[in-house]
């Protein structure tokens, strides 16, 4: 039995890890590309470290031709000319380094670009020697002996289509589950599983501190391709994920990249596992004794407004008592069974967590960021912030129309939609804008805003048009009217205030919030309500924390055997210093409260 339990303390558990989508962080001076650039990432460390920011994990920067946004790569072991060079990268290694900082990188090998040499000369002749590197189909034929796909699986990132591509020269099918221009990598081949232990050893061995692996359970795809379950009847291809998401062969990939590369470093590993939610599943990847990885992100709370068992882009309402039913899951199967959290509820794949979960009109919108911010900060496990979120921001205004939104699921997602509703049948796509207003990955990816100063809030250089459309509240929601508010101002403290402090308070209380038990408490009936205490594992120290995931007045009762001793901290500018802390406690619309418990 291992002694690594879930209090068992490790610098990757404490830290708090930053993710910065580089082509929308910041653009260097003089930089005329309108992307963001490895420059801009090394000129503001000063600002994360401010926050509390421990680690950067870098969405991915190398050489790539970019049709999916840098998740296409074509040389692991160069960057991207758009982000600079492998100089940069080791200068930022460097300053990070000289704050105590670490860097983690985005590695990308369920499959490659098209464009990388590994597929080219794969797809050169069938007795290449690197053929075997990917995985190639024969054709099947319909009845009328007209050539189809190998299987039904639709592509993940434009579901209308199937996810095996015709190649004419060599006539066969390869496999690439996200775009044509992805092709996926066959892990059977011992020689591709080496070649990517090979590229983890070049990045480790220039100083980064571990990965995110992107879509990591996909390597392992059923032997025989078999065709997916029917879910949509009117749809040509299917979600194929029952026959590739944790295949048979996954965790003995895993564990060999442990005991091949990563045993050998002191590294922090996340996976990014889509489709996953049993329990054991995810404990066999995470639990400290598999050698597997050290944690994964679990989907089921951004998932929670897709229509359940189908695509990415519906459309699902939910209610607080199911965002109180996913975080107290997760907490408890951890602390249970010795496995390891990642906390988050943002990044590059999803909008805006303000908008998602709380509101972001301009009434509460600072409220229900600081909400999130108090509930993410105290719960146990490894804690993400994606660039912005300690900002406020929110979504794209509806006015922003469909044409300006770049990212390939989206655009995928409007064509279909337009050629099915040509004429905006049955308001077809009335419907279809609604969807990407609420559910689009652009949302995320619009430029951080630096400064007030327009037209490219700090960016970019004037002159210069970004990659992609700000949103147009820059001038009032930014980091330097966060960072450092003018003296005098009457306001309270803002987002990044609020999250900074928010962070200090979850390192000096590790062992409480980071490690600590985590206990559900009785909502008496205010549905809206989720509240929980955290307490040490010595017992020494204990927090409640109550939250109000509503824009209305409610009143929670303090169960019996919890005896709060002070409020010490509130998303309201008074921090509850007004609040009883017995009986019944009127809470303000998307109020939060983080109280000392009695021990």
């Amino acid at each position: 039995m291992s002694s690594n339990t879930f209090s068992s303390p490790a610098w990757w558990k404490e830290s708090c890890i930053y993710q910065i989508y580089p082509a929308s962080f910041k653009s260097s001076p003089n930089n005329k590309s309108g992307w963001g650039d490895i420059k801009g990432i090394t000129s503001k460390l000063d600002y994360l470290k401010d926050l509390g920011v421990d680690i950067l994990w870098l969405s991915p920067i190398f050489k790539s031709p970019q049709v999916d946004m840098g998740y296409d790569i074509s040389d692991y072991k160069d960057i991207d000319p758009t982000y600079g060079s492998l100089d940069d990268v080791d200068e930022l290694i460097s300053k990070l380094k000289d704050r105590d900082m670490k860097l983690m990188m985005d590695l990308v090998v369920n499959h490659t670009s098209d464009q990388h040499a590994w597929f080219q000369d794969s797809r050169s002749s069938k007795t290449s020697s690197k053929r075997d590197w990917y995985i190639w189909q024969p054709p099947r034929y319909d009845a009328d002996g007209n050539r189809q796909p190998p299987n039904n699986w639709a592509l993940i990132l434009g579901e209308a289509n199937s996810a095996w591509t015709w190649d004419e020269h060599t006539q066969e099918y390869f496999l690439a589950l996200f775009t044509p221009e992805q092709p996926d990598l066959n892990w059977r081949n011992p020689a591709v599983r080496e070649a990517v232990h090979d590229v983890l050893r070049f990045w480790l061995d220039r100083g980064v501190c571990g990965f995110r692996m992107d879509v990591i359970n996909h390597i392992s795809k059923v032997s025989g391709y078999p065709d997916a379950k029917i879910i949509d009847p009117s749809a040509p291809y299917q979600p194929g994920h029952a026959h590739y998401a944790n295949g048979p062969e996954l965790h003995n990939y895993l564990q060999e990249i442990h005991s091949e590369v990563l045993s050998k470093y002191p590294t922090i590993t996340v996976g990014e596992m889509p489709f996953v939610k049993d329990d054991s599943e995810i404990l066999r990847v995470v639990s400290p004794d598999r050698n597997e990885l050290n944690m994964i992100f679990i989907f089921e709370l951004v998932d929670v407004d897709n229509v359940p068992g189908s695509f990415r882009l519906t459309r699902h309402e939910w209610h607080p008592r199911d965002l109180r039913r996913i975080v107290s899951r997760w907490q408890n199967v951890m602390q249970e069974c010795n496995g390891w959290n990642s906390v988050f509820i943002e990044n590059h794949d999803n909008p805006r967590s303000l908008t998602r979960y709380v509101d972001d009109s301009d009434q509460f919108r600072d409220l229900g960021a600081k909400l999130l911010a108090l509930m993410q900060s105290t719960l146990s496990g490894t804690l993400y912030v994606y660039q912005g979120e300690e900002l406020g921001m929110r979504d794209l205004p509806p006015e922003i129309p469909p044409e300006e939104y770049r990212d390939i699921e989206s655009q995928n997602f409007w064509r279909k939609s337009l050629s099915l509703y040509p004429n905006n049948e049955k308001g077809g796509l009335d419907d279809a804008r609604k969807t990407l207003q609420r559910k689009a990955r652009d949302h995320a990816r619009t430029p951080v805003p630096w400064s007030p100063e327009g037209p490219n809030a700090g960016f970019c250089d004037e002159g210069v048009e970004p990659w992609m459309c700000l949103n147009p509240d820059f001038t009032s929601y930014n980091a330097s009217a966060q960072q450092n508010p003018p003296e005098g101002s009457g306001e309270g403290l803002t987002v990044f205030q609020f999250w900074r402090r928010a962070l200090r308070n979850r390192k000096e209380h590790a062992n409480t919030f980071v490690y600590g038990t985590f206990t559900e408490l009785p909502s008496n009936a205010t549905e809206e309500v989720f509240a929980y205490t955290k307490t040490a594992a010595d017992g020494k120290e204990a927090f409640v924390v109550v939250l109000n995931f509503s824009g209305k007045e409610v009143e929670w009762a303090v169960p019996e055997g919890v005896s709060v001793e002070r409020w010490v901290a509130g998303n309201w500018d008074d921090d509850g210093a007004d609040k009883g802390t017995s009986g019944e406690i009127k809470l303000r619309a998307w109020e939060g409260l983080l109280g000392m418990v009695k021990v």
